[in-house]
């Protein structure tokens, strides 16, 4: 089962995008976990991902987090996609990053 780690300032205005993201995957029976954390857990919620994303408002955080998980994808939600709460286009982008 893959792992899928949304990452924003506190967890929390990531944790409807997950719920959108499940209901995306459900629908086409893709058995993941899908979990929120804030930047701050990023280090310890990320080390048994198989994809992180983070949240439009952490963006400028990428490089660093890329460089805690160097052999892992590490990529930021599209603006659009995580305004619009479009779970189903960054669960495409999670499944993409993960070469599936």
């Amino acid at each position: 089962m893959k792992k899928i780690v949304l990452c924003c300032s506190d967890g929390m205005s990531t944790s409807m995008l997950v719920q959108r993201m499940k209901a995306a995957a459900d629908k086409e029976t893709y058995l993941c976990d899908i979990l929120a954390c804030p930047i701050a857990q990023i280090g310890d919620k990320g080390k048994d991902a198989d994809v992180v994303l983070l949240g439009p408002q952490v963006k400028y955080q990428l490089k660093k987090v890329q460089a805690i998980f160097p052999d892992k994808p590490v990529a930021a939600i599209e603006p659009v996609d995580y305004g619009m709460m479009r779970g189903n286009k960054v669960m495409m982008k999670a499944k993409e990053l993960m070469g599936e």
